[in-house]
Formats: C-alpha cells, sequence, structure tokens
C-alpha cells in the first residue's frame, strides 16, 4: 500500500494574529482554498508520482479519505473532483483536541471537561452530504460527530496508533490511499507507523497541503518515499 498523507489547506484559524478570535470548526481561507485547488491539480497530473511509475496509466490515488472537520473537507473536495473520487469521511483522523473552544478559568463553558470549555458537535450527515456531493459520511450522525469536549493529547496520540493499524492491516493491498488530515494529527500518526515514542521532543512538520508518501509492506517495513512536499506551491502561497 502507498499511503499519500496530505495536510488541509491554510485555515481561518491558521491565518489569525489573535487566537481569541479562533473558532471551533474553521473554514479555509482564500488563500487555504487556492492551496486545495494546486495540490489537487498536482496530484491529478501525476505530479507527486516517482520518475519509475510515469507513464503507466495507474491513477495516483485509488482512495481518498479526509476529517469530518470543516479545513479537512473543503480540502478534500476539490482533491476528489480532480481525481474522480469519492470522498471517504474517515472522523478518527481529525486533529488532535476535537472541537472546543477555550474561554479560559470563568468562561462559562459547558464541554465534558467544564470550566472554560465549549464543546462542538461539528458537521451533521446531512450538512455533509448537502455542502459535500459525493461524500461518503461514516461515522457522522445526525447530531455532528464530536461530542468529546477537549481531548486530551494523550487520547489523541492513542487514536493515531489506531489508525496506524488499521493502516497496517491493509499494507498488503496494491492500491494507493489519501488521508487529508492535520498537523499535530499527522505528526502523531508517523510516530505511531515508526514506533517512536509520542513525545514533544520529535515534531514532523507539515506545510498546509503539503504532501508526505509512505510505502507500507505486509511484513512491517516503511518506506518513505518524501516528506512535507509542497512543490505544488508557489512562494505566496507557502504557510
Amino acid at each position: 500500500m502507498d499511503v499519500f498523507i496530505i495536510r488541509h489547506g491554510q485555515s481561518y484559524n491558521n491565518a489569525l494574529a489573535d487566537m481569541s478570535e479562533r473558532v471551533a470548526d474553521p473554514p479555509l481561507t482564500q488563500k487555504g482554498v487556492r492551496q486545495a485547488d494546486r495540490v489537487a491539480a498536482h496530484l491529478a497530473g501525476g505530479g507527486h508520482l516517482l520518475e519509475s511509475e510515469r507513464g503507466n496509466g495507474k491513477p495516483l490515488l485509488d482512495e481518498l479519505h479526509c476529517s469530518a472537520m470543516a479545513r479537512a473537507l473543503e480540502t478534500a473536495r476539490p482533491i476528489g473532483e480532480a481525481m474522480r473520487l469519492k470522498t471517504q469521511v474517515w472522523v478518527d483522523i481529525h486533529e488532535v483536541g476535537g472541537l472546543f473552544l477555550d474561554h479560559g478559568p470563568g468562561g462559562g463553558g459547558h464541554g465534558a471537561d467544564g470550566g472554560g470549555i465549549e464543546s462542538f458537535p461539528g458537521k451533521t450527515r446531512s450538512q455533509i452530504e448537502e455542502e459535500f456531493e459525493g461524500f461518503v459520511p461514516n461515522g457522522v450522525d445526525h447530531d455532528g460527530w464530536w461530542r468529546g469536549g477537549r481531548e486530551a493529547e494523550q487520547t489523541g496520540r492513542g487514536r493515531a496508533i489506531g489508525v496506524a493499524e488499521k493502516l497496517m492491516s491493509r499494507a498488503r493491498e496494491d492500491i494507493r490511499l489519501g488521508l487529508v488530515s492535520h498537523g499535530d494529527f499527522i505528526c502523531g500518526l508517523l510516530k505511531a507507523l515508526g514506533d517512536h515514542l509520542p513525545s514533544r521532543g520529535l515534531w514532523y512538520d507539515h506545510h498546509n497541503t503539503a504532501v508526505t508518501r509512505l510505502r507500507l509492506s505486509g511484513s512491517g517495513r516503511i518506506v518513505v518515499n518524501y516528506m512535507n512536499r509542497f512543490d505544488h506551491l508557489s512562494d505566496d502561497l507557502l504557510t
């Protein structure tokens, strides 16, 4: 199995100077939309193929998965359209922390953590079906997909281990799979696949819409073809 891990485009929160203005489920900025269009065109044109694979007629991706967060859905949309693929929502690849806002002590939040933490359900199944034609909203019900307050960092790391195990269970399949996910979760997933301790001392950086490609084999061997590749972006779009 070949896995193409793609970080979402620049989001509203990514571009903020004042973190107090953060929103729980930010959409893409105009720059983020342009980044998503660029990576979609680049992938569809075979721009991330290895030299030995060019001209063999095989599509770059056989499956496309994304998290249920708005910025990942919006990034996956042009990729799926360009690759003529139905996008599968995979809730477990959402960003570490989930959907929440931290209003600080005494902020009146009502999430699972109490205090100043306010939890949000995220997009519902019907909203995804209406806004993102052709998407398959696996794991999303009509009340949304998130009810966890603020997810603990160690819980997010455990989730990354679970996703890594699911990927490795399919490693013998001759497919190319795309994942549209988030910076912190991607870092945790790479650590899980590489059997690294989930410490903050090692960080795998990814620019918005950067691509990392891995080759997974049934023997457990993982080959890193490239990481944080962003040659589809011009300097003015690099974030």
